[in-house]
Parts: C-alpha cells; sequence; structure tokens
C-alpha cells in the first residue's frame, strides 16, 4: 500500500508517526510525508518521501502554540482556533497536491492536522485513519474532565462536580469550535458536523492510540474504531555507545534524569529548581537542555559536583540506569520512563502535559508538581518521596511490564493492514 502520513513537524508529533510509519515500512508498504520543512532531515535519513509544506505558514504554526499564550487556560481556546481551524483551508491545499502527484492508498492523519478527516475523507473517498500522540484518548466523555484540563478521574462527589462543571464550561467552547469548523467545510460543500470535532474523529475507520488503557481509567465508552496499539516511541541517535562520562558515574547512587522536553521555549524553571534543590544530595543528576539550547547559556549558576547538564542523550541508554525521571509531561518521556518501570515527578506546563501527567499519577507511578509550586524545596521533597516509598517504582515495573508486552508500531501497521488492504 502507498500511505501518506499527515502530520505538524513538532518533534512529539513527528517522533511517533516516524515509530508507525518505521513498522509499515518494514512490511513493505511506500510511505511518504506531508509535513513541515523541518522534518525534512529526518525523513530523508528514513528514505520517505517528503512533500513539504507549500501553503501552510510551519514557522507562524510554531510561533502560534509556542507563545507563552499557550500555557493560559484563558487564551488557549484563540491558539487552538488559529492553530487547528484557521490553517484548514490551506491543510487542504497541501494535502491535495500531494494526493495529485503521489496518489495514496490511505491517509493516516496527526490527531491535530484536520485536513484530511474534517475534509478529504469526504471529498476524496480515500480512507482516513487517525493517529494520535497521547497516553490518553482525546475523544470527549461525560464521565470523564474534558481533555487539556488534567483534572482528576470522578471518584468521589467533589471529583464528580468538578467533572460535570467542566463539561458545562467546555460544551460552550466547544460549540463555537465546531461552528468555525463548520464554516471551513462549507467552503468545500460540506454538511456540518452535528457533534465535537475530536468526537467525529472516532467515527474515521481507525483511531490509534498510542498507550495502554491502564493509562488511560480503562475506558469502556469508545467507539469500536478505537485502539490501544501501545507507545510509539522512536528516538534518532546516531550514538553506538553511552557517552565516556556516564560511565564514570557511581552506580552506587541514585540517578536522577531531569527534561524539559524538545521544544521547551520558556524560562528553564524546572533545571533550575532540579540544580537547586538536588545540589550536594547522594544521587547522580543528569540533566538535559532539549537539543536547541546550549547548556553553558543556560541561567543555572554554578553546578554542585553531583549535577551535570548536557545537550541531549539517548534514552535508551540514560533509562537502563535511571532510577527517577523529572520531566513537565511530554508524552514521549512519560511513555519511554514507564516502560523502562521508572517513576516520575511531572510539573506539566501545555497542552496535553497536564492529562498525561494526571494520568501517571493515578495510575500510582508520579508525582505530580504546579508549575507555579515548583519550588527547589518542593522538588527534592518530591524526588526524595519516591526514592524512600517502593510503591511508585513498584507501580511503574507493573506499568513497564504491560507496556512491553505491546509493540506500537507492529500492532499499529497489523491494524491499518487488517482494515484497509484488499485483495488484489
Amino acid at each position: 500500500m502507498r500511505i501518506l502520513f499527515t502530520a505538524w513537524s513538532f518533534p512529539g508529533h513527528i517522533n511517533p508517526t516516524v515509530a508507525l510509519a518505521r513498522g509499515l515500512a518494514e512490511r513493505g508498504h511506500e510511505i511518504a510525508f506531508s509535513t513541515g520543512e523541518r522534518a525534512k532531515a529526518v525523513m530523508e535519513r528514513q528514505g520517505f518521501a517528503h512533500f513539504p509544506f507549500q501553503y501552510l505558514d510551519e514557522e507562524k504554526v510554531y510561533a502560534t502554540v509556542f507563545s507563552p499564550k499557550s500555557r493560559a487556560m484563558l487564551s488557549r481556546a484563540a491558539v487552538l482556533r488559529d492553530w487547528l481551524l484557521t490553517t484548514l483551508p490551506d491543510q487542504v491545499k497541501d494535502q491535495q497536491c500531494v494526493l495529485a502527484n503521489w496518489k495514496p492508498d490511505i491517509i493516516v492523519s496527526d490527531i491535530t492536522m484536520w485536513g484530511a478527516p474534517l475534509v478529504l475523507y469526504e471529498v476524496t473517498g480515500i480512507p482516513c485513519a487517525i493517529c494520535s500522540y497521547a497516553p490518553g484518548c482525546m475523544i470527549p466523555s461525560p464521565n470523564l474532565p474534558p481533555w487539556g484540563v488534567g483534572l482528576p478521574s470522578p471518584h468521589n462527589w467533589w471529583t464528580r462536580l468538578l467533572c460535570r462543571t467542566a463539561n458545562l464550561i467546555t460544551e460552550k467552547s466547544v460549540g463555537s469550535f465546531r461552528r468555525l469548523g463548520n464554516e471551513m467545510r462549507a467552503k468545500f460543500g460540506l454538511a456540518p458536523l452535528e457533534i465535537p470535532i475530536h468526537e467525529y474523529l472516532g467515527t474515521m475507520p481507525l483511531y490509534l492510540v498510542p498507550s495502554v488503557p491502564e493509562l488511560d481509567y480503562n475506558r469502556s465508552d469508545l467507539p469500536p474504531s478505537v485502539h490501544y496499539i501501545g507507545p510509539l516511541i522512536w528516538n534518532e541517535t546516531k550514538r553506538a555507545a553511552p557517552p565516556e562520562w556516564m560511565t564514570t558515574l557511581s552506580r552506587e547512587r541514585p540517578w536522577v534524569h531531569v527534561s524539559e522536553g524538545t521544544m521547551h521555549v520558556y524560562k528553564p524553571f524546572l533545571l533550575q529548581a532540579a540544580a537547586s534543590g538536588l545540589a550536594n544530595l547522594p544521587m547522580e543528576v543528569i540533566m538535559t537542555a532539549g537539543g536547541s539550547r546550549d547548556p553553558a547559556e543556560l541561567p543555572l549558576g554554578e553546578l554542585a559536583p553531583n549535577v551535570r547538564v548536557e545537550y541531549w542523550i539517548p534514552h535508551t541508554e540514560l533509562f537502563q540506569r535511571t532510577d527517577v525521571v523529572i520531566t513537565t509531561g511530554g508524552a514521549g518521556t512519560i511513555l519511554t520512563a514507564l516502560e523502562a518501570g521508572i517513576p516520575l515527578v511531572i510539573v506539566p506546563t501545555e497542552w496535553d502535559k497536564p492529562d498525561n501527567a494526571q494520568r501517571v499519577v493515578e495510575a500510582g507511578a508520579a508525582i505530580r508538581i504546579s508549575p507555579r509550586s515548583c519550588s527547589p524545596q518542593r522538588l527534592r521533597a518530591a524526588v526524595e518521596q519516591i526514592l524512600s516509598d517502593p510503591k511508585y517504582r513498584d507501580n511503574a515495573k507493573r506499568l513497564g511490564q504491560i507496556l512491553k508486552r505491546v509493540n506500537g508500531p507492529r500492532r499499529g501497521a497489523e491494524l491499518i493492514e487488517e482494515k484497509f488492504s484488499h485483495p488484489q
């Protein structure tokens, strides 16, 4: 089959789709990507056909998604509108160019790139599958809080009240959001949707969630198109062996890894809190700048002897020895850590991260700290609590065993073949 992936070029979106694409390519399928110029080098190294955006303004999208407004709940609806819906006509134009030149059999769409599922699926008749990047399914449910808020699941009168209130508030904003989506659909002669857009995505023939039910409250209210396939983890690395400095660290002391992710564009508040709060403690603290920031230019002050900061370290090497991961809550970091059986301290910032954090907390494998409360003292107390209380490690290992039993790229490829392959 010829399979076209449509995805934003953000690392947190590209990496899972590349993992799935590699799984399909290994089974003999032909792969192409419609994505931004920023992903060009990755596409070339993987040998995938790359159709860069011609109409979409990739840099404008980056500026929108990673603006300070994305961290503020009151302005997030406007950011989502500008990102997901205002760009829809240009998404469609770019993807129509690819369809005319490459002619795929199916389209696998990033869950936040709506040109294919909202328009082209009906206009062209080309089958569409949804590929998410988050540990939880984004299809709304009256039994759970709305996505993006990070509220606890309803298990007592207070959390049930929170859930109902949040859903009522969200219904109003979703209604205006759907109206704009319908205006965009009308430009292509399509009928209006009568249900929320994320619910509509569940009507696609296939909807892949790169996780397991145990990390999504064991939901039983999802349509048959939804499948939990296990993590889609891919991190490109050229390093064949661990860096030399890693061999000099003490194996007798716990290792703590601190990461703000690949696309952290705010001040390094988490690295600062860790550098101060974990200084001179009987542990090895390995921090990463994220690859796009120079560690020497980060305002971290003089580092204690047990603390070091690097550009980036392959998780495949580091997580074999790590005891605690401190993160802002990116899905890739969380799933990779859990697969390795490592408990976490999560300080979630924007977008899906509060929801990711809450799921791991309720699974008993993490402590969550609000960014506003992330002082050096609070972070140190959380790390010490995880290291001293075996339940966190036990729960992380339990989840790790579940995650290791599934293979996201292979299972996703199998489901795509089962759903869309036709005998010749």
